[in-house]
Protein backbone atom coordinates (compact mmCIF):
# COMPACT_ATOMS: atom_id res chain seq x y z
CA UNK A 1 0.00 0.00 0.00
CA UNK A 2 1.27 3.55 -1.25
CA UNK A 3 2.52 5.98 1.73
CA UNK A 4 -0.29 9.13 1.38
CA UNK A 5 1.94 12.05 0.01
CA UNK A 6 3.16 14.78 2.90
CA UNK A 7 1.42 17.42 3.58
CA UNK A 8 2.78 20.99 3.83
CA UNK A 9 2.25 21.34 7.49
CA UNK A 10 4.14 18.19 8.26
CA UNK A 11 6.73 18.81 5.99
CA UNK A 12 7.26 22.50 7.41
CA UNK A 13 7.21 20.07 11.05
CA UNK A 14 9.84 17.69 9.75
CA UNK A 15 11.96 20.27 8.80
CA UNK A 16 12.05 22.38 12.04
CA UNK A 17 12.55 19.31 14.23
CA UNK A 18 15.14 18.39 12.06
CA UNK A 19 16.84 22.28 12.93
CA UNK A 20 16.33 21.80 16.27
CA UNK A 21 17.79 18.30 16.41
CA UNK A 22 21.41 19.82 15.05
CA UNK A 23 21.78 22.41 17.56
CA UNK A 24 19.40 25.25 15.80
CA UNK A 25 17.62 26.91 18.69
CA UNK A 26 17.22 30.58 18.40
CA UNK A 27 13.51 31.15 17.81
CA UNK A 28 14.20 34.33 15.23
CA UNK A 29 16.23 31.98 12.80
CA UNK A 30 13.80 29.32 13.39
CA UNK A 31 11.03 31.63 12.30
CA UNK A 32 13.32 32.83 9.31
CA UNK A 33 13.83 29.22 8.19
CA UNK A 34 10.31 28.71 8.30
CA UNK A 35 9.28 31.68 6.45
CA UNK A 36 11.75 30.95 3.90
CA UNK A 37 11.09 27.86 1.35
CA UNK A 38 14.23 26.55 0.16
CA UNK A 39 12.60 24.52 -2.84
CA UNK A 40 13.51 27.46 -5.45
CA UNK A 41 16.49 27.82 -4.68
CA UNK A 42 17.48 24.69 -6.01
CA UNK A 43 17.12 23.61 -9.65
CA UNK A 44 17.49 20.44 -11.94
CA UNK A 45 17.43 16.66 -10.50
CA UNK A 46 17.41 17.58 -6.66
CA UNK A 47 14.77 19.94 -7.08
CA UNK A 48 12.83 16.76 -5.25
CA UNK A 49 15.55 16.74 -2.05
CA UNK A 50 15.42 19.97 -1.30
CA UNK A 51 14.04 19.61 2.25
CA UNK A 52 16.47 17.30 3.19
CA UNK A 53 19.21 18.52 5.54
CA UNK A 54 22.01 17.85 3.21
CA UNK A 55 23.70 19.58 1.00
CA UNK A 56 23.37 19.62 -2.65
CA UNK A 57 25.50 20.84 -5.80
CA UNK A 58 23.90 24.04 -7.60
CA UNK A 59 25.41 25.39 -10.93
CA UNK A 60 29.06 26.63 -11.40
CA UNK A 61 30.45 23.76 -9.21
CA UNK A 62 28.75 25.11 -6.19
CA UNK A 63 26.82 23.57 -3.68
CA UNK A 64 24.15 24.92 -1.38
CA UNK A 65 24.80 24.20 2.50
CA UNK A 66 22.55 21.92 4.56
CA UNK A 67 19.58 23.97 6.12
CA UNK A 68 21.12 22.82 9.81
CA UNK A 69 24.49 24.58 9.04
CA UNK A 70 22.87 27.31 7.47
CA UNK A 71 20.81 27.65 10.31
CA UNK A 72 23.84 27.37 12.94
CA UNK A 73 25.93 30.02 10.96
CA UNK A 74 23.03 32.60 11.13
CA UNK A 75 22.40 31.85 14.83
CA UNK A 76 26.12 32.19 15.38
CA UNK A 77 25.99 35.32 13.41
CA UNK A 78 23.74 37.13 16.54
CA UNK A 79 21.99 39.31 13.84
CA UNK A 80 19.89 41.95 15.03
CA UNK A 81 16.93 44.13 13.07
CA UNK A 82 19.13 47.23 13.32
CA UNK A 83 22.33 45.21 11.50
CA UNK A 84 23.43 45.59 7.74
CA UNK A 85 25.11 42.36 6.87
CA UNK A 86 27.60 41.50 4.28
CA UNK A 87 28.02 37.36 2.94
CA UNK A 88 30.55 36.49 0.98
CA UNK A 89 29.68 34.08 -1.47
CA UNK A 90 25.97 34.11 -2.72
CA UNK A 91 25.74 30.72 -4.41
CA UNK A 92 22.50 29.59 -4.20
CA UNK A 93 20.71 32.71 -2.59
CA UNK A 94 19.35 30.47 1.09
CA UNK A 95 21.70 31.71 3.06
CA UNK A 96 20.91 35.62 1.97
CA UNK A 97 17.03 35.06 2.07
CA UNK A 98 17.51 33.88 5.58
CA UNK A 99 19.24 36.97 6.88
CA UNK A 100 16.75 38.97 5.04
CA UNK A 101 14.31 38.23 7.88
CA UNK A 102 16.71 38.80 10.53
CA UNK A 103 18.64 42.02 9.18
CA UNK A 104 17.79 45.79 8.26
CA UNK A 105 19.89 45.43 4.75
CA UNK A 106 22.28 42.60 3.28
CA UNK A 107 24.90 42.28 0.46
CA UNK A 108 25.96 39.64 -0.71
CA UNK A 109 28.68 39.38 -3.69
CA UNK A 110 29.61 35.74 -5.59
CA UNK A 111 32.68 35.48 -8.53
CA UNK A 112 30.17 33.84 -10.31
CA UNK A 113 27.33 35.96 -12.68
CA UNK A 114 24.95 33.45 -13.17
CA UNK A 115 24.72 32.76 -9.65
CA UNK A 116 24.17 36.52 -9.03
CA UNK A 117 21.48 36.51 -11.71
CA UNK A 118 19.58 33.56 -10.66
CA UNK A 119 19.73 34.42 -7.04
CA UNK A 120 18.39 37.93 -7.63
CA UNK A 121 15.37 36.35 -9.43
CA UNK A 122 14.24 34.03 -6.18
CA UNK A 123 14.57 37.51 -4.11
CA UNK A 124 12.43 39.24 -6.32
CA UNK A 125 9.75 36.27 -7.02
CA UNK A 126 10.11 36.10 -2.63
CA UNK A 127 9.52 39.50 -2.51
CA UNK A 128 12.97 40.11 -0.57
CA UNK A 129 13.53 43.76 -0.78
CA UNK A 130 16.41 44.11 1.69
CA UNK A 131 18.98 42.01 -0.39
CA UNK A 132 21.39 43.41 -3.22
CA UNK A 133 23.22 40.95 -4.88
CA UNK A 134 26.39 41.61 -6.67
CA UNK A 135 28.99 40.30 -9.10
CA UNK A 136 32.57 40.61 -7.57
CA UNK A 137 35.75 39.20 -6.02
CA UNK A 138 34.48 38.87 -2.53
CA UNK A 139 37.98 38.17 -1.31
CA UNK A 140 37.96 42.36 -1.50
CA UNK A 141 34.52 42.68 0.50
CA UNK A 142 32.54 45.42 -0.37
CA UNK A 143 34.35 48.87 0.88
CA UNK A 144 31.98 51.13 -0.52
CA UNK A 145 29.60 49.98 1.95
CA UNK A 146 31.47 49.47 4.93
CA UNK A 147 31.90 49.47 8.01
CA UNK A 148 29.51 46.22 8.34
CA UNK A 149 27.51 44.72 11.76
CA UNK A 150 28.26 41.07 11.01
CA UNK A 151 30.10 39.46 7.76
CA UNK A 152 29.46 35.64 6.85
CA UNK A 153 31.86 33.93 4.38
CA UNK A 154 30.16 30.73 2.81
CA UNK A 155 33.59 29.56 1.04
CA UNK A 156 37.07 28.38 3.11
CA UNK A 157 40.24 30.54 2.99
CA UNK A 158 43.37 29.90 5.25
CA UNK A 159 42.79 32.47 7.66
CA UNK A 160 39.94 35.39 7.62
CA UNK A 161 40.73 37.53 4.79
CA UNK A 162 42.47 41.01 5.92
CA UNK A 163 40.10 43.28 3.93
CA UNK A 164 36.46 41.60 5.62
CA UNK A 165 38.45 42.24 8.99
CA UNK A 166 38.57 45.77 8.29
CA UNK A 167 35.31 46.22 6.91
CA UNK A 168 34.04 44.75 10.32
CA UNK A 169 32.63 47.28 12.73
CA UNK A 170 33.98 47.49 16.23
CA UNK A 171 31.49 45.29 18.17
CA UNK A 172 30.87 43.12 15.06
CA UNK A 173 30.70 39.98 14.40
CA UNK A 174 32.49 37.62 11.57
CA UNK A 175 31.19 33.77 11.06
CA UNK A 176 33.43 31.67 8.41
CA UNK A 177 35.08 28.30 7.72
CA UNK A 178 38.50 28.25 8.09
CA UNK A 179 40.87 25.59 6.61
CA UNK A 180 42.83 24.01 3.21
CA UNK A 181 39.98 23.20 1.16
CA UNK A 182 41.01 19.15 1.13
CA UNK A 183 41.33 18.89 4.99
CA UNK A 184 38.94 19.77 7.73
CA UNK A 185 37.56 22.59 7.82
CA UNK A 186 36.61 25.08 11.07
CA UNK A 187 33.54 27.12 11.45
CA UNK A 188 35.00 30.22 13.51
CA UNK A 189 33.51 33.35 14.97
CA UNK A 190 35.22 36.66 15.20
CA UNK A 191 34.11 39.49 17.11
CA UNK A 192 35.78 42.73 16.93
CA UNK A 193 36.35 44.40 19.94
CA UNK A 194 38.01 47.76 21.28
CA UNK A 195 41.07 45.79 21.92
CA UNK A 196 41.15 43.52 18.91
CA UNK A 197 40.25 40.51 17.75
CA UNK A 198 38.50 37.40 19.54
CA UNK A 199 37.82 33.95 17.74
CA UNK A 200 35.51 30.76 18.71
CA UNK A 201 36.00 27.66 17.34
CA UNK A 202 32.75 26.29 16.47
CA UNK A 203 32.19 22.87 14.90
CA UNK A 204 33.87 21.29 11.75
CA UNK A 205 32.71 21.48 8.56
CA UNK A 206 33.41 21.75 4.83
CA UNK A 207 32.74 24.38 2.22
CA UNK A 208 34.29 25.30 -1.23
CA UNK A 209 37.25 27.22 -1.21
CA UNK A 210 37.07 31.27 -1.13
CA UNK A 211 38.29 32.11 -4.53
CA UNK A 212 39.81 35.68 -6.07
CA UNK A 213 38.87 36.74 -9.13
CA UNK A 214 35.66 36.47 -10.80
CA UNK A 215 34.25 32.91 -11.98
CA UNK A 216 34.48 32.54 -16.24
CA UNK A 217 31.05 33.05 -16.53
CA UNK A 218 31.46 36.58 -14.52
Amino acid sequence: MNEPPISEAERKMQFLYALRSKGVTDARVLTAMEAIDRGPFIRGIFASRAYEDMPLPIACGQTISQPSVVGLMSQALQVSSRDKVLEIGTGSGYQAAILSKLARRVYTIDRHRRLVQEARGVFEAMDLNNITAITADGSFGLAEQAPFNRIIVTAAAEDPPGPLLAQLKEGGIMVLPVGQSDTVQHLIRVRKTADGLEYDELRAVRFVPLLEGLGKDG
